[in-house]
């Protein structure tokens, strides 16, 4: 699985004008699922993201986590994350999850992330041409690939 997570002071997605996820501070999580994913790359990625501290102290410090400023999540599916380059200029998908695996994992991701943090996140719709608006705060953004635990 890879993960893009940008720290936002707001973010929404809408589908078909219709808005289907929105929140205040916290994260927008881009989320890709590939074909050897497994429940404990699931696990071990919604722990890292329910507890990353990126959200500053008083003292202007990377200190606090999504639960000490009481921030939120906007979880959105993307395949594109697996994205293959390297010959030509049309990308490959050939690595990202079929939708009969990547539904499931995306599922269990909003259900482990909710458990982990308490409360119910927001999300996008599995597979929908969606349009992302955020303010992205900082910036901040961290990539994390659970084939590449650094």
């Amino acid at each position: 699985m890879k993960a893009v997570i940008q720290r936002v002071s707001e973010a929404c997605c809408k589908v078909n004008n219709q808005t289907t996820g929105e929140i205040k501070a916290g994260f927008l999580v881009l989320l890709g699922v590939c074909n050897q994913d497994t429940e404990e790359d699931l696990k071990w990625l919604a722990q890292k993201i329910a507890n990353l501290r990126v959200f500053s102290d008083e003292d202007g410090l990377m200190n606090r986590s999504l639960t000490d400023i009481n921030g939120n999540i906007l979880l959105i599916s993307q395949f594109t994350l697996f994205a293959q380059t390297k010959k030509g200029n049309r990308p490959s998908f050939i690595n990202a999850a079929k939708p009969e695996l990547a539904i499931p994992m995306y599922e269990k991701m909003i259900l482990e992330i909710e458990s982990l943090l308490g409360r119910s996140i927001e999300k996008g719709v599995f597979g929908a041409d969606m349009k992302i608006s955020l303010i992205n705060d900082g910036p901040v953004t961290i990539i994390i690939d659970t084939k590449n635990k650094e």
